[in-house]
C-alpha cells in the first residue's frame, strides 16, 4: 500500500506593520504548501485573505501582561486546532507566543528577525533563538555577534 504524504502545513505569523510587510516579501517561498496567516489587527485580514486563511490574535507587548496572556491563549487555540508542521515569523511578541507553543507540539520554527534591529536582536528574537530551527538576521554584523543565526541577505 502506498503511503500518502501529507502536504506541509505552515503557519505564518507577524505583527501588523513592518513585520508583516517583511513576511509577505517572502510569500513566494511557501506558495506550494498549505498555509495560514496569523496577525494582530483586523485591518490586515482582508489583504492576508488573498494568500490564505487568516486568524487575528490581537496586539500585545511586555507593558501589558494581561493582553499578552490573552494573545497567548489565542495562539495556543490556533496551534491546537491547525497543528502546523512549521511556523515562520518575523516577530514580534505574538510571533514568539505562536512559535513557542508550536515547538511544544513538535513543529519546526523559522524566525526572521526584523531589519529594524540593527545593533541587537529583538527581544522576541533573543527569547526564541535557542529554540528555533533556523534563525535569520538581516544584518551581517549581527550574524557575527551571535551564535546559531545566519545572514543570507535582507528582505526589504
Amino acid at each position: 500500500m502506498a503511503k500518502h504524504k501529507k502536504k506541509l502545513q505552515i503557519c505564518l505569523i507577524a505583527s501588523a506593520g513592518g513585520h508583516l510587510q517583511q513576511l509577505l516579501k517572502l510569500a513566494d517561498s511557501w506558495k506550494k504548501y498549505n498555509t495560514f496567516y496569523v496577525s494582530t489587527v483586523d485591518i490586515v485580514a482582508k489583504k492576508l485573505q488573498e494568500y490564505g486563511p487568516v486568524y487575528i490574535v490581537g496586539e500585545c507587548n511586555r507593558q501589558h501582561p494581561l493582553k499578552s496572556l490573552l494573545v497567548l491563549v489565542r495562539c495556543i487555540k490556533i496551534i491546537l486546532k491547525l497543528r502546523p508542521n512549521v511556523v515562520i515569523s518575523t516577530g514580534a511578541a505574538p510571533g514568539f507566543f505562536m512559535c513557542i507553543t508550536a515547538i511544544i507540539l513538535g513543529a519546526r520554527v523559522v524566525w526572521v528577525d526584523s531589519i529594524a534591529n540593527v545593533e541587537q536582536l529583538s527581544l522576541s528574537g533573543r527569547m526564541i533563538r535557542p529554540f528555533s530551527d533556523l534563525f535569520l538576521t538581516q544584518w551581517p554584523e549581527l550574524a557575527k555577534k551571535y551564535k546559531n543565526l545566519e545572514y543570507v541577505g535582507t528582505v526589504i
